[in-house]
């Protein structure tokens, strides 16, 4: 029998192994880390599979597959989003992954991708506004205080400098818990009672709203020239945030037009009306802001190959680590065309005696 490495046992990132390793190293460490992988993966954009997520969506919420390969990895999340389950006293959204061998279709990696999903998020919008924000700005707007905020405001302190916050939420008891959360990490932060108040001497504006609804949290006469708009919260079909006249006047990036054209604030357009695709960007294909008049607008709906590079950071990270747990997830027969043998066995053995 040819010789091979035990790949039964899948190391497994619990809740608690993720906010071990992100408390340990810490979060805007975590982002600028996961940030770097995301960098590698869209310079290398054509090598990768890729497809729109694969939706089930109901009057209450969505679950997706979101798969991609590059040739030598493959990955996946499920991931949820169901806005109703706030008021039950539930998240929002919860997610896993999983990353595989292509060579050999064997796992490597399985890993829960709640907490995981937000950092990834949160690194994508600051990363995107790395090249897309004003230069030297210091200001964000953020409307929608809820479990996505304080992650996008460490990741914009951390990769674009942002140290002003000025928060809106329709709910205060989120903008208290988002402005408490933050209060230690060198923000000056301020709270508004509207979102028109909000956005007045920013020069970020961020949208992360949960309602599954066509909503217009910006209006047109709300946005002035040479600002960046993070819109994060429209990541579904009959879910957005911007008014469409927002849309004509901006430069929109996105990340996959198949995609962001079906979830993102761009389905409120034509199919032929022209975007931009922030890999370009990144990989020095194209420039990002090019005048400080201009408004960019990042229509973020999250990607695979986001996830991907999440899950690859985490497994490279727990090679300086071994505080996680190990599945025996994968049937391992002495015989490989004997899998039968190796049941009926198991029980000879008195494997599940009590």
């Amino acid at each position: 029998m040819p010789q091979h490495k035990n790949l039964n046992v899948v190391p497994f990132v619990s809740v608690e192994n993720m906010m071990n390793i992100v408390t340990t190293d810490g979060i805007a460490e975590t982002i600028e880390g996961i940030a770097n992988y995301i960098l590698q993966d869209f310079r290398k954009w054509q090598s990768f599979d890729k497809t729109p997520r694969v939706a089930s969506h109901s009057d209450v919420g969505v679950i997706e597959l979101m798969p991609t390969s590059d040739g030598e990895l493959y990955g996946f999340k499920y991931v949820n989003g169901h806005p109703k389950n706030m008021k039950e006293g539930l998240q929002t959204v919860t997610a896993f992954g999983v990353l595989s061998e292509v060579s050999s279709g064997y796992p490597v990696l399985l890993s829960e991708m709640t907490i995981l999903t937000a950092l990834r998020t949160a690194t994508m919008s600051a990363l995107a506004a790395r090249y897309l924000a004003p230069k030297n700005a210091t200001t964000m707007t953020m409307i929608g205080n809820g479990a996505q905020s304080e992650f996008q405001a460490i990741a914009f302190q951390k990769l674009c400098g942002i140290n002003k916050l000025h928060l809106f939420d329709v709910d205060p008891t989120a903008t208290r818990k988002c402005r408490k959360n933050l209060a230690s990490l060198g923000f000056e932060i301020e709270v508004f009672d509207t979102p028109e108040d909000a956005i007045r001497g920013a020069q970020i504006i961020t949208t992360c709203t949960a309602d599954k609804q066509n909503a217009t949290i910006l209006t047109d006469n709300m946005v002035g020239s040479g600002v960046h708009i993070n819109a994060v919260g429209g990541d579904c079909p009959g879910k957005t945030e911007l008014h469409a006249d927002i849309l004509h006047r901006s430069d929109i990036y996105v990340e996959y037009p198949p995609q962001t054209r079906i979830e993102g604030e761009i389905q409120q357009l034509g199919e032929d009306h022209p975007v931009l695709e922030i890999w370009r960007v990144m990989a020095d294909i194209q420039p990002g802001r090019t005048s400080s008049d201009q408004i960019t607008l990042f229509d973020s709906v999250g990607f695979a190959i986001e996830d991907f590079s999440a899950l690859r950071f985490i497994r490279d990270r727990l090679s300086t680590s071994d505080k996680f747990e190990q599945l025996d997830l994968i049937a391992d027969p002495d015989d490989p065309r004997d899998l039968y043998g190796m049941v009926v066995r198991s029980k000879k053995k008195g494997l599940f005696d009590a």
